[in-house]
């Protein structure tokens, strides 16, 4: 058991203690409790070294990022540690992000120096349907040990990246946002018509087991979402539109011009993860890459998770990305929401991860001010109420 006492703490769950403690029994949040309101005869026979003194210190959740590559993309190296796109074939929802992800690489400690404990990673954006993401903390050796919920997402792109890896570089489908369209459209039916025939009663309609199609079942059940790539506006009424046609529930990642369309994304229900921000604009559907895009969208009612797309922006600078965000109009509120109770809740990992209260998971970051402060550090990272970080 320990304790974190004497911070300031902002839970995220409706309150902020200017001065109270945090009880941490087998990895998880026993207690919330304001100063003075301790249950006394636990902390009394509890080690010196079970007592972290948050004096002078806010103790938030750990942050959430809910679009990565983290692991892999790994750093310092080319090809070799180049695990995130598999760009043979431009429908592969059967890959797992668990296999390509390497816990060992020097950003999981960039991560955790920044005060991000979860992640969502998996593959990029090269082909139509790349597969599935992993929601994974950032402490660990063994993915398997690390990881929240996989399969947290099936990942599909649109726009300019399909076209350049297989019209540009390979001369085949998709050159056109048609053909990107088409092939995810007939991949869904073809799914579609599987999970029909698996579960029909009669038994001559059962089909041969297909690991492809096996993969796509939990998206179209609705038990994870479609994690569509898109930047440009017709690319995220072309996401909406498929979406809509096959009933899937559905988020906008990167939603690049979202702060053009907003009562059209607020009208659809549809959730965005909008970054990297914090970047050139290397490609031309990047031409309207604006830090106003996610308070735009916020102001609408539109549930907004702020992301780095990491290694695009390193993952230590979300806390970066979000000071940005704010200065560009978002509210302080909204932009810790961003990371922390919505990224969970689209994930689907809010049970565990989002907000200090009691059952969740102890992932708990001390800083010495407000993580959107630009000169604050990162004091203390705790992931399963282990101290993973120490400054």
């Amino acid at each position: 058991m320990k304790i974190i006492k004497n911070a300031k703490i902002l839970t995220m769950a409706g309150k902020e203690l200017e001065r109270g403690s945090i009880l941490i029994r087998e990895g998880k949040i026993a207690g919330v409790f304001p100063q003075g309101e301790e249950p006394k005869e636990l902390i009394e026979k509890l080690a010196p070294q079970a007592v972290i003194d948050g004096e002078g210190l806010l103790a938030t959740p750990g942050l959430i990022d809910a679009h990565t590559h983290l692991g892999m993309w790994e750093d310092a190296i080319e090809f070799e540690g180049a695990d995130g796109n598999e760009a043979t074939d431009p429908v592969t929802p059967e890959l797992r992000a668990i296999d390509g992800i390497n816990p060992m690489d020097r950003t999981f400690q960039d991560a955790r120096q920044g005060g991000v404990t979860c992640v969502a990673s998996g593959p990029g954006s090269a082909n139509v349907i790349g597969g599935q993401f992993a929601a994974i903390k950032t402490a660990g050796v063994c993915i398997d040990d690390m990881i929240v919920k996989a399969p947290a997402a099936m990942k599909c792109a649109f726009g300019e990246n399909p076209k350049r890896v297989y019209g540009d570089e390979q001369r085949k489908a998709p050159m056109t946002r048609m053909a990107t369209a088409a092939l995810l459209r007939e991949t869904l039916m073809e799914a579609r018509d599987y999970l029909q025939n698996k579960e029909s009663e009669d038994e001559d309609k059962h089909p041969d087991f297909d690991f492809r199609m096996e993969a796509l079942i939990p998206l179209l059940k609705k038990e994870i979402p479609l994690k569509a790539h898109v930047h440009r506006a017709d690319d995220i009424f072309t996401a909406i539109r498929i979406a809509r046609e096959f009933d899937l529930t559905v988020t906008l990642d990167h939603c690049t011009e979202g702060h053009l369309i907003p009562s059209h994304i607020q009208k659809s229900g549809c959730c965005a993860l909008v970054g990297p921000s914090l970047s050139e604009r290397s490609k031309f559907e990047l031409k309207n890459l604006s830090f106003e895009t996610p308070a735009v969208l916020a102001e609408k009612g539109v549930k907004v998770a702020i992301i780095t797309d990491h290694p695009v922006i390193p993952i230590q600078y979300l806390s970066l990305c979000c000071s940005l965000a704010e200065k560009a109009g978002m509210k302080r509120e909204d932009a810790m929401k961003a990371v922390t109770v919505y990224p969970a809740e689209i994930l689907g990992i809010s049970n565990r991860v989002g907000s200090l209260e009691k059952g969740k998971d102890a992932d708990i970051v001390l800083w010495t001010g407000h993580p959107f402060d630009f000169h604050s550090e990162v004091r203390y990272t705790l992931i399963n109420g282990e101290v993973v970080y120490r400054k």
